[in-house]
């Protein structure tokens, strides 16, 4: 194994990761606030599970948005 290959493929697949899901939760959020759903001082649970089944690996990892 390429150390150095492996750890490139892991923080591009992060990136890829971290920017479609910023993009898909501000739209979530901005569509929601439009709705009347949420008003902008609240915190929304968030959950996500990284999974890789060909390695066994289902993690979840949960948290919060906050608005304000």
């Amino acid at each position: 194994m390429d150390q150095e290959t492996f750890n490139l493929s892991i923080r591009k697949f992060l990136k890829m990761v971290g920017v479609s899901s910023q993009r898909e939760i501000e739209q979530a959020v901005q569509k929601a606030m439009m709705s009347g759903k949420l008003h902008g001082g609240e915190s929304v649970p968030v959950k996500c599970t990284l999974e890789i089944p060909s390695l066994g690996i289902k993690v979840p990892f949960d948290g919060e948005i906050r608005l304000k």
